[in-house]
């Protein structure tokens, strides 16, 4: 992917002259930084972990029914490798890798910037555990930076479920506006901001910082909050 290609991936429907501003200054948006992590299917789990294996809870997420699990992998590109990459459960329908830019650089693999899930026309890499290995060959992806909020509070914020917004972030001299944020909304979901760790450095911030909502992209097909 080229530097044009990702950059019109990432601020998907910035330029097309449809953004109003956000009504007031409205609450803060807590932010947590996701740092490197992989989701994988069961039977991923049993080949890198043993028959029967079950992922098992090192600590809960601030999503409901998400949780950092204690077991760890070791991610293989073409240039290098990473060790101790969490897996975040529960198990899922399909092997996903979460990667910054940085390290699609240590690993040699050029990772497009994607919502979770969409997971077509994307690199693989190599993930071993402690019992087996997996070859993927495609799964690899550089989360776009995204805001979850349950449907009252899209009501709160004026926006939907896929409207693309910009925030601001951080304190002087590193404040920054982030743009291209995906929204996402469904009952359950406790209202974050997640980006990587190249965006919270970039900012010099980290997690338990704050966003300001700024101004509204809608989706060209806009629905209501789930």
């Amino acid at each position: 992917m080229t530097d044009h290609e990702r950059s019109t991936d990432e601020h998907d429907g910035r330029d097309r002259g449809d953004a109003r501003p956000a009504t007031g200054p409205g609450r803060p948006i807590p932010i947590a930084v996701s740092v490197r992590h992989v989701h994988l299917c069961v039977a991923t789990v049993e080949r890198l972990f043993g028959r029967g294996h079950c992922l098992t809870v090192e600590r809960e997420i601030t999503q409901p029914g998400q949780f950092a699990a204690r077991e760890t992998v070791a991610l293989v590109g073409p240039r290098g490798h990473l060790r101790h990459v969490r897996v975040v459960g529960p198990e899922r329908p399909e092997d996903q890798v979460e990667i910054s830019r940085t390290d699609e650089f240590l690993l040699g693999i050029d990772a497009p910037v994607r919502e979770s899930g969409d997971l077509v026309k994307t690199p693989g890499a190599r993930i071993e555990g402690p019992v087996g290995h997996v070859d993927l060959n495609h799964g690899v992806i550089c989360s776009q930076r995204h805001i979850h909020m349950s449907p009252a509070e899209a009501r709160e914020f004026g926006v939907a479920d896929g409207d693309i917004v910009d925030v601001r972030v951080g304190e002087a001299p590193r404040t920054l506006t982030f743009g291209g944020v995906r929204i996402r909304v469904r009952p359950g979901f406790v209202l974050e901001m997640h980006i990587d760790t190249d965006e919270a450095n970039a900012a010099g911030i980290s997690t338990g910082a704050t966003a300001l909502l700024e101004s509204i992209h809608p989706s060209a097909q806009p629905r209501e909050p789930r």
